[in-house]
């Protein structure tokens, strides 16, 4: 196999993907085994707290962590290995960092240093239809420095970090959560495996998406749609400073359209190639599709394999669900990140998510915490329904193919190419916000009218490749956005009445409060500002309402 060709200098990664890959065959399975319970309740009240907060999950959980520790709270976390970033950069555009500063957390000369490569212009390709942008998911951020530089200020500010320790249960008592897990350190001549407990008022779940604590709540749900990622970092190419966000040259094959990304990196380029897909018994493996991407890769990139020299293998599996963000089926634990649905099916990364939501997060967490606002229906406000992200679902459909579908071989490509194509006659203010995951109702009511206009047929070749059920179902999530979207207008137009009401106000109204009112702005998109457009307004409240207290 060309995998096993080309990757056998990496046996290492070979392993790791085959563990991958045994994942995915058990979520394309039923589930024949018992779920494992991690979360139990006890009506006991524990008589000390350790923290105000355990953050269960580093890599995203840090930032969450490190804000409630500047806001004064006592924070833990609980990291299964060691807490440091990957060699490979994590992209995003400079402005969806800006939180990382806003939130005191970075200086903008620390921001400054994280960004490793900027780049541009961005293209859109599907078949013959290119179209160009700028300036989204255009610069590399150094996950190691990131990480680090967060991390010690995390510790100069007193917060636990508790590495190399296995979440294994969490324990809900009126007053706190006890969390029990498995320490791997061998320090202080402990031998491995030391059984060992904290609690806290709240557990934040950041443990991604094989979390014990979203699988329980998941009770063993198949995904209703997974998103299958492969590609490499290599040094080899011509020089190109350009970058893909999403390209398609090819026609649907093993029941799958194939997509591409490509970034410059400092260690060379970076190229995947993912596909949407459902999570049926016979879909290809991980390993098949890093053979297609192997095999298509000189075609896309215009150079053979044998010139390039593969630094980095990189792989994933991403289940999204319909039901998400993610309930809590507990008092005092909350799921974030990746393992709470938190993004849009289209995306495949969860720092992008955390850093756009990250200043409403903070600021909810924090008023949660410091008034006990931490009962399930007090921490389901955090993760709202989000009409904008809920649209998204019937373009990832469109953008997949059923597992015995029969489907004219280019017609997700002219799809897509034609609703694009609209985007782009629309404007920036219309494409960039949903190349960034942020549907708005205005933009997209005009692309869909402009695309059925030029296309009457349109909707007659999505219907039965999407399915009735799936049109309705994102029909009554888009009349849902237009609704948001006017709530928040008149919102916006009576702040001045709305604070001085809410400040005379119980603190725990005002929390619940708050939350309904970022509810409604973030459920229409209408958080999205871009800072760098000529034509964005410049005078709106880009804030989380929380922060008007």
């Amino acid at each position: 196999m060309l995998t096993q060709t080309y990757l056998a200098h990496l046996p290492e990664t070979l392993n790791a993907l085959k563990q991958a890959d045994d994942r995915w065959t058990e979520l394309r399975s039923p589930s024949s085994q018992e779920l494992t319970q991690v979360v139990s309740k006890l009506n006991t009240t524990l008589a000390h707290l350790d923290y105000d907060v355990i953050v269960a999950g580093g890599t995203l959980g840090l930032p969450i962590a490190l804000t409630l520790t500047i806001q004064g709270h006592k924070v833990a976390i609980l990291e299964r290995g060691i807490l440091k970033g990957r060699e490979q950069e994590w992209n995003i555009s400079r402005d969806e960092l800006r939180g990382l500063v806003e939130l005191n957390m970075l200086t903008q000369e620390e921001l400054d240093q994280a960004i490793v490569s900027e780049f541009n212009p961005i293209r859109i390709k599907f078949g013959d239809r290119e179209i160009w942008t700028k300036d989204v998911l255009n610069a590399g951020v150094d996950p190691i420095y990131l990480l680090e530089t967060l991390k010690q200020k995390f510790l100069k500010l007193g917060g636990k970090l508790i590495e190399q320790a296995t979440f294994k249960t969490a324990t809900v008592h009126p007053n706190g959560t006890e969390i029990h897990y498995e320490s791997n350190n061998q320090s202080n001549n402990q031998s491995n495996n030391q059984s060992q407990s904290i609690s806290a008022q709240l557990l934040i779940d950041l443990m991604g998406h094989n979390s014990p604590v979203a699988l329980q709540s998941r009770d063993g749900e198949k995904p209703d749609s997974v998103c299958l990622v492969v590609g490499t970092c290599a040094t080899g190419y011509p020089e190109n400073t350009t970058a893909d966000l999403i390209a398609s040259f090819t026609p649907i094959q093993n029941q799958c359209q194939y997509f591409w990304e490509a970034f410059p990196a400092r260690a060379g380029r970076t190229t995947y190639l993912f596909t949407y897909l459902d999570a049926e018994p016979d879909r290809i493996s991980l390993e098949t599709l890093f053979d297609e991407y192997f095999r298509l890769l000189p075609t896309y990139q215009n150079i053979t394999i044998d010139q390039l020299d593969i630094k980095r293998a990189l792989f994933g599996i991403f289940p999204c669900y319909k039901d998400s963000p993610l309930v809590p089926d507990w008092d005092r634990i909350v799921s974030l990140g990746d393992g709470s649905g938190a993004q849009s099916p289209l995306s495949f990364g969860g720092f992008g998510a955390m850093m756009r939501h990250l200043i409403r997060l903070s600021d909810a967490l924090n008023q949660a915490i410091s008034t006990d606002c931490l009962d399930r229906a007090s921490l389901e406000l955090i993760q709202p329904y989000q009409p904008n992200l809920q649209v998204t679902w019937l373009f990832q459909k469109s953008m997949s193919v059923k597992l015995k579908q029969k489907l004219p071989p280019e017609q997700i490509n002219q799809l897509l190419a034609d609703v694009f194509g609209e985007m782009e006659q629309l404007g920036d203010l219309v494409l960039k916000p949903f190349l960034q995951d942020v549907v708005q109702f205005g933009p997209l009511t005009q692309t869909l009218w402009r695309s059925s206009l030029k296309s009457p047929l349109i909707l007659f070749k999505i219907l039965p490749q999407v399915g009735l059920w799936t049109l309705l179902d994102w029909m009554r999530h888009f009349v849902n956005l237009g609704f948001y979207t006017a709530v928040d207008g008149i919102i916006d137009r009576n702040i001045p009445v709305l604070v001085p009401f809410l400040s005379a106000q119980s603190p725990a109204f005002q929390y619940r409060i708050y939350r309904a009112i970022e509810a409604f702005k973030y459920g229409s998109g209408k958080d999205y500002h871009p800072h760098n457009n000529e034509d964005a307004p410049d005078n709106e409240d880009v804030q989380p309402y929380g922060g008007l207290q």
